[in-house]
């Protein structure tokens, strides 16, 4: 019977000698301090926040408990009448409205062309636009404002005309009163063009970091350069979009000057979109803060608070699909 004789085990590695000159404790000593920092900088956002919302909330009350028309239902705004009037349903309709037109247009395009610039153009076409891009984001919103002001609204009658001509059936698209094209399409427009360097910005940098070992597989089965986008980039990428596209959606619920030059403002809730008027929280904050007394003030104020919560919805509704999309794909890892 052959005898068996036991496995030697390799030794183990000497353990790396300590750097002369350096105390034991330097590296944890640098964990506690970047800890420490990260977890006040958490802190005061939280604490930051909530002051916010606490002085929001605060002023709103004093305005909303005088006000004689409801809140959430009244077209009118006149918190210096007597009684004083006012109500956020223009205001609601018309920032939900003209930010929903914004990303119908916007993001389609912004993955567009984010897909363009990470895998279709030549990497000396893709740089220069990608930069450009980059720039258009940085561009100050009163810029996008009087350009829109200047050229888009006499360029947008005519399609204004040809989309009341063969569309007009929709009621959405049917032009019932003469007037220039300062309306919630437009500003729907203009925001999406606002928008779309943002939107396309991230979803690029989303895009370049899909696994090359996902997309040279594709190839090597026999996939074409749509099927290795639609199976392997798109996919890994939507957790992306989505972020990028709230990131744009936040930028448009909330643009202010841009829309307080383009938009001919009123107090009315129209479904006929390409009719002049409308309103947004944003550009009714900034055409009446500057010449409301105190309680005029307070007015706006509980407006804004409107948008505070509207915007954190988004978001919070964007944080919930992101983190079912990561469970979803844990699960089916």
């Amino acid at each position: 019977m052959a005898s068996t004789t036991p496995i030697d085990m390799p030794p183990a590695p000497p353990a790396p000698p300590e750097r002369a000159g350096l105390p034991k404790s330097s590296g944890r000593a640098g964990d506690k301090i970047f800890l420490g920092l990260s977890r006040g900088s958490g802190i005061l956002l939280l604490v930051i926040m909530a002051s916010i919302a606490v002085f929001l909330t605060y002023r709103s009350v004093l305005a909303i408990s005088k006000d004689e028309g409801n809140f959430l239902t009244t077209f009118d705004w006149n918190p210096a009448g007597d009684p004083p009037v006012f109500g956020i349903a223009v205001l609601l309709f018309g920032t939900v409205v003209s930010s929903i037109i914004a990303m119908l247009i916007a993001v389609p395009i912004a993955v567009g062309i984010a897909l363009f610039i990470s895998h279709y153009a030549p990497r000396k076409l893709a740089a220069p636009i990608a930069y450009v891009v980059d720039l258009l984001a940085a561009v100050p919103s009163i810029v996008y404002g009087i350009w829109g002001a200047l050229v888009l609204v006499p360029y947008l009658e005519g399609l204004n005309l040809w989309l009341d001509q063969f569309f007009g059936w929709t009621h959405i698209f049917e032009k019932t009163e003469v007037g220039v094209a300062r309306s919630l399409f437009t500003v729907g427009i203009l925001l999406a063009i606002m928008i779309l360097p943002i939107v396309t910005s991230v979803s690029r940098e989303v895009f370049l970091q899909v696994p090359k070992m996902n997309e040279e597989a594709a190839l090597a089965l026999g996939a074409t350069r749509w099927e290795v986008i639609r199976l392997s980039v798109l996919p890994f990428g939507r957790s992306g979009i989505i972020s990028a596209s709230m990131l744009g959606l936040g930028r448009a619920l909330g643009e202010t000057m841009a829309v307080a030059t383009v938009l001919s403002p009123n107090f009315l809730i129209s479904l006929h979109l390409l009719n002049p008027g409308g309103g947004t929280f944003a550009q009714n904050i900034a055409a009446n803060f500057g010449e409301a007394d105190a309680f005029g003030r307070d007015a706006l104020i509980a407006s804004g608070l409107v948008l505070f919560v509207l915007t954190l919805l988004v978001n919070g509704a964007a944080r919930l699909i992101i983190a079912r999309r990561k469970e979803y794909s844990g699960a089916n890892a």
